[in-house]
């Protein structure tokens, strides 16, 4: 009998994002009874300190200490290994990692190998994520180690991103969210993108309603696909 793992995830990032990527686990698992799917331990903890604060604003506390005292508690809980469904929250991706002895996986790596094999020869990418994710090049640097330079939203576009992920992060999103998001999809096109990425888990939330004549990536997803191959 095949023995699973069990993933542990440091949600609440935020909690709707949380949901959204244990669906998108759900989704992606072949099943044909309850005991085919996979087991999630789930730390859904809103309390975790703003990124934005922290890295943005430079007026609130680091969330490092809380998501490495997350990451401890699941894996004393039995988890083998660990997701982290926030974009912004993977800048400190090192120091979760460096808190436990399982690995933690890495949905900005992921997310540039996917793009990078799915669309061959590709050398400019949209991004579509918060401001915090922009500003910190999480994926503009890692892209970069491919060839691949990033295009972002002009700013009228990011600002009707950033209206809308707040928005999301109170539980609405209607069709002005995905009118915005979209907005900023055909913005990016315009730019030369050979390909959009989600890059935010509150955008995932909506993903499926985007529309766009390239390929259209989801970082949520891929992240959800992983861990059931990594389960599996």
């Amino acid at each position: 009998m095949m023995i699973e793992k069990v993933v542990g995830i440091l949600g609440g990032m935020g909690p709707e994002a949380t949901v959204d990527l244990m669906n998108r686990v759900i989704r992606a698992t072949p099943a044909k009874d309850d005991l085919d799917h996979i087991r999630m331990v789930v730390d859904n903890n809103p309390k975790v300190p703003s990124r934005i604060k922290a890295l943005i604003e430079g007026t609130g506390p680091s969330p490092g200490p809380c998501l490495q005292e997350m990451a401890r508690k699941l894996e004393q809980w039995g988890v083998d290994f660990l997701a982290m469904p926030c974009n912004t929250a993977h800048f400190y991706h090192r120091e979760v990692q460096e808190a436990v002895s399982i690995p933690v996986l890495d949905m900005i790596s992921l997310s540039v190998e996917a793009v990078t094999r799915a669309v061959p020869g590709i050398d400019r990418f949209g991004l579509v994520a918060s401001t915090a994710v922009v500003n910190l090049k999480i994926y503009e640097n890692a892209f970069a180690r491919k060839g691949v330079a990033q295009v972002v939203p002009e700013a009228e576009f990011q600002n009707g991103l950033m209206a809308a992920i707040r928005t999301i992060k109170t539980g609405k999103h209607g069709s002005e969210v995905i009118q915005a998001t979209q907005r900023a999809g055909e913005n990016l096109e315009k730019n030369g993108a050979q390909a959009l990425l989600i890059a935010c888990t509150e955008l995932s939330i909506i993903s499926r309603d985007i529309r766009a004549r390239i390929p259209v990536f989801d970082a949520a997803q891929i992240l959800a696909e992983t861990i059931v191959k990594e389960a599996r």
